[in-house]
């Protein structure tokens, strides 16, 4: 459906202006009479071929609920709240999303149904809160509230990348450089030991078999990790390849421990921030799931889910799995009987995100004289072979 870019006047003489899809400019017309409006001037918005288009991320959404927190909290009706917001935002996809939410208001439809159009914008989490605001009339508390927790996930999913990109940017690093020596410059001494003649030292002879494999089957080394990335990506899409991947990730050595306290910590942040807003447990439950981001850990708080709902507690299912340390169980333990959930679990998601950090920078610290090392072996390795023959004829010299 094409899209108008349409300005108009209020009653009141003060100037408007908006994007509608409709099928044609008459029905634009139609539509913002019915509101009230005048003077209405509406044109095709022209198509614009975008290479890479702008998206909305958490950051933008989690600033923009700052505001909007400030400004129910100050007094001002909810559609001015965005078009004062849309008239400040600098991203145009933020204006559109905006802009589309703000028109659906002017349609008496409440905020949090209006955000669940957008999903890809608001996930359950958000609505879920900010329906929970608009019934208990606390929506700049909990918007303020949702706004803390999305700059916590944020900080907690700088530090699992963190964790993860260094490792992996430098063994793709390495590779490239050893692929490039291996097909460029070893055959270039290869040659050149040829024309000496003599008998090349074992770590040459090694070097220059290898690098013969690399120039011949060069497409299958270069092919090989693409291939593998793709077919691990496609295997992550499958529900069981997906567990199974992420049942692997949780089982790793070192970066096993620092996904385990990040899934721990988001949990119960996730957990602590919808029971303070009043959402019912069950519900809250489902949320927490599907925002584990883990399927191991999903599964693991759905079947405690359907513990409570049989009459039991929330700590056996989640002890059961052996997933979740002792400590957290026997704080989740004490605050279901204390009456005091949403307190501990707020006090334990503190705490490991703490762990987090500190296992974040234990793993970096462990990792760069490892990886310093492998450079060392394989980069020095083909070095030095390369000119131990070099060494030997200077010595016969």
């Amino acid at each position: 459906m094409p899209e108008f870019t349409w300005t108009a006047k209020n009653k009141q003489g003060v100037s408007q202006s908006g994007e509608l899809e409709a099928t044609n400019r008459e029905i634009v017309v139609a539509i913002l009479r019915r509101k009230g409006l005048v003077d209405i001037k509406a044109k095709k918005k022209p198509i614009e071929i975008v290479i890479f288009p702008e998206k909305v991320d958490d950051k933008d959404i989690s600033i923009f609920f700052r505001q909007l927190s400030t400004m129910i909290n100050a007094g001002l009706p909810l559609v001015q709240c965005f078009e004062l917001a849309e008239r400040g935002a600098e991203k145009k996809a933020m204006v559109k999303l905006l802009n589309d939410v703000r028109v659906n208001l002017e349609g008496g439809n409440p905020l949090g149904e209006t955000m669940r159009k957008f999903p890809k914008e608001f996930d359950r989490l958000t609505c879920a809160l900010v329906e929970a605001g608009e019934q208990g009339g606390i929506l700049d508390t909990i918007l303020l509230r949702l706004c803390i927790y999305k700059e916590k996930a944020l900080s907690l999913k700088a530090k699992i990348k963190s964790a993860m990109v260094y490792p992996i940017a430098i063994l793709v690093v390495s590779f490239i450089v050893t692929s490039i020596l291996m097909i460029f410059v070893i055959p270039v001494f290869s040659e050149m030991f040829a024309d000496l003649g003599g008998e090349l030292p074992m770590p040459t002879q090694i070097a220059m078999s290898i690098s013969d494999v690399f120039v011949e089957f060069w497409y299958l080394i270069i092919g090989t990790p693409i291939v593998l990335v793709l077919a691990i990506r496609a295997l992550y899409q499958t529900p069981n390849g997906r567990y199974q991947l992420d049942k692997l990730l949780l089982a790793l050595p070192v970066l096993g421990d620092v996904l385990r306290k990040a899934s721990v910590a988001r949990f119960c942040r996730t957990f602590s921030t919808l029971s303070a807003a009043g959402v019912p447990i069950l519900e809250a439950l489902d949320t927490v799931a599907e925002t584990s981001g883990n399927v191991v850990i999903e599964q693991v708080i759905l079947s405690s889910k359907d513990s409570i709902s049989q009459g039991q507690t929330l700590t056996a299912p989640l002890e059961a799995s052996k997933i979740f340390p002792l400590m957290v169980t026997q704080m989740i333990s004490i605050g279901e009987q204390t009456g005091s959930l949403e307190d501990m679990l707020a006090k334990i998601a503190d705490f490991y995100e703490e762990e987090v950090d500190t296992a974040v920078n234990n793993m970096q610290q462990l990792m760069e004289p490892l990886i310093m090392a492998f450079l060392g072996v394989v980069i020095g390795g083909l070095v030095v072979s390369m000119y131990l023959p070099i060494f030997q004829m200077a010595s016969l010299v």
